[in-house]
């Protein structure tokens, strides 16, 4: 068998809009976008990495920018025509499924912002456990915050950093090509307009396993009593019958989402962003 000059393979998309808030190039996207870019970039460190980057309606000034920082022997342009978010996280699935290059595999989207030579701590946490079938790099807030999150979690030192399970996380994050296979059912739900929650919360079978959260949550929480009900529209079998997976995240962030709202806690990162 041939052996791969790659350790991982990353789909990437990007569309030329901002979305949420930033807390730096509020009303510049591909400003923003060049600034995660490089962080990533930066925090890949030495990984060998081929990357499958997804143009949705984008100008030609994308493409020159991930020509710039990435070589282009490692780079695949796809261009889309402004297809949105549902269809683009489709195509990630499509290219990580097909693609024989490497068995870790990421989903990124282009708003993050990452620590400079932490990314690879991810792979090594996932090649050395386990239970460890999903990593976000994001410590997102509402772990502290949000009422949802209070459950009892796994907790494990690796590497000199902490990391816990999380029920839920964004769509950007870490897996392999193998799981992917496994799970691809409940992700492409998220292709017919499921919640990124519900189909989190369907893969680790937090909250939503327990029917009698559907009548608190009508009366306390509408927002999670529509996550409750698509996740058993379009995630019953998993939610009945399937595998309760774990998915891992770092304490502290490697990476942060670019939402001025929720980046990640205990990091100084207007410091950081003004370093790249």
């Amino acid at each position: 068998m041939e052996i791969s000059k790659y350790e991982l393979s990353v789909a990437y998309r990007i569309y030329p809009k901002v979305s949420k808030t930033p807390p730096v190039f509020t009303d510049d996207k591909f400003k923003l976008s060049e600034l995660c870019l490089k962080s990533f970039i930066n925090s890949l460190g030495s990984l060998k990495v081929k990357f499958w980057i997804i143009l949705d309606n984008c100008p030609d000034e994308y493409e020159a920018l991930f020509k710039k920082y990435i070589d282009e022997d490692n780079l695949e342009l796809i261009k889309l025509p402004g297809v949105g978010n549902s269809e683009t996280f489709g195509k990630q699935i499509d290219i990580l499924k097909e693609q024989s290059d490497t068995e870790f595999i990421y989903f990124a989207e282009d708003d993050y912002f990452y620590i400079e030579n932490q990314f690879s701590e991810i792979i090594e946490f996932m090649k050395k456990n386990n239970d460890v079938h999903f990593v976000s790099p994001y410590n997102h807030p509402d772990y502290y915050e949000y009422h949802i999150h209070n459950y009892k979690y796994d907790s494990k030192e690796f590497l000199n950093r902490n990391w816990r399970t999380g029920a839920t996380t964004c769509m950007t994050f870490l897996t392999t090509k193998s799981i992917l296979t496994e799970t691809e059912e409940t992700f492409r739900t998220y292709t017919r307009k499921n919640y990124d929650t519900s189909l989190w919360l369907s893969l680790t079978k937090y909250k939503l396993f327990n029917p009698l959260n559907l009548i608190k949550y009508l009366f306390t929480d509408k927002r999670m009593f529509k996550v409750f009900v698509k996740g058993w529209i379009y995630n019953r079998k998993q939610l009945i019958s399937g595998k309760k997976w774990k998915l891992w995240v770092p304490v502290p962030s490697i990476a942060t989402h670019m939402d001025n709202k929720h980046l990640a806690p205990s990091i100084d990162w207007y410091n950081l962003f003004g370093k790249i």
